[in-house]
């Protein structure tokens, strides 16, 4: 039997997605997370309610900034791998309640750390970081790549993901144990988080009430479907870096896509239109991003396979059945 691997964040989006892949391919995993109330809980809830009588998954609810718990489940379990997703997410929520960012992003990163380097063995930590660290681009230019300048964060959000990427520098050099961050660019599809811009569009949409659209439609976004996603963390844990390696490597569809030509697939996919009221740039919205992904091509073969029609139609079905129940 093979050491667990741990999965925080579990009941999130990215996290439930990615625990299914792993006991889907014959993995033990420990799924840990909070639980708490960002967004509708009972989501989550049921989320965790999927993994209902897996023998492979054990969860364990608890705080990603409790350093002691996290320390005593790795050693207790035999952890060597971990899939480190839980953080607060949100660019806008950010100026709203700033300290749940500094707990759970960065003294949670802190606390991953501390219990892997305590592991003894340690094979390969892989996290979440953001595309948000690159800060701001103009529609049309080229995609992000990792050499890149990632200073100049524009959200309290960006700026603790620039953080963790950073105390993941020190302890590689400090401890040696293998990581991989992934700058994750705009993730969709099927038990999505309600704060994301498409969710929140399909309840408007499907209540008739009118959306508002943020930059005057004018953003772009590398939209990624969250199996694609999965691929690309599973690929990423499986190619394990040499010793004291930290690597970081962006994870995104690679094709910028217009705001508004999305909600018109959106609104293809649920077959009503919306009212549109346009509103200009929010505090921390950036215009355009979008990934380069040759490393983690070259690294996995990753390559995205859901064009944005398809996935949002899949979303759209789910959407129709979650909510009918």
């Amino acid at each position: 039997m093979t050491n667990p691997i741990l999965v925080t964040g579990a009941a999130g989006f990215i996290g439930h997605a990615t625990a299914h892949r792993l006991l889907d391919r014959g993995e033990t995993v420990i799924g840990f997370d909070v639980v708490n109330d960002y967004y509708d809980r009972s989501l989550k809830e049921a989320r965790l309610a999927t993994f209902e009588g897996k023998a492979d998954f054990q969860f364990v609810k608890g705080d990603v900034s409790d350093a002691g718990l996290l320390a005593q489940l790795v050693k207790d379990h035999g952890v060597k791998r971990v899939i480190h997703l839980a953080a607060q997410a949100g660019v806008r929520y950010s100026l709203e309640n700033p300290f749940a960012y500094e707990k759970s992003n960065l003294a949670g990163h802190l606390a991953v750390l501390e219990a892997c380097r305590h592991a003894g063995e340690f094979v390969h930590l892989v996290y979440a970081s953001s595309s948000s660290v690159y800060g701001d681009r103009p529609i049309g230019g080229e995609g992000f790549r990792e050499d890149d300048p990632a200073m100049q964060p524009v959200s309290l959000y960006a700026a603790t993901k620039r953080s963790c990427e950073l105390m993941s520098e020190a302890y590689v050099k400090l401890y040696g144990f293998p990581q991989t961050g992934l700058r994750f660019f705009t993730v969709y599809g099927p038990w999505g988080r309600p704060d994301m811009a498409y969710f929140g569009f399909a309840n408007k949409i499907m209540k008739g009430e009118p959306i508002e659209v943020y930059g005057e439609g004018r953003m772009a976004r590398d939209f990624t479907f969250i199996d694609d996603i999965v691929d690309g963390i599973i690929g990423a844990l499986d190619h394990v870096p040499h010793q004291s390696c930290h690597r970081v490597l962006n994870i995104g569809d690679s094709h910028p896509i217009g705001l508004m030509e999305m909600i018109t697939l959106l609104e293809g996919a649920l077959g009503k239109s919306a009212e549109k009221i346009m509103r200009p740039m929010q505090p921390g919205d950036v215009t355009a991003t979008f990934a380069d992904v040759s490393k983690l091509h070259a690294l996995t073969g990753y390559k995205p396979k859901v064009m944005l029609q398809e996935g949002l139609g899949r979303f759209a079905q789910w959407y129709r059945e979650f909510y009918a129940h």
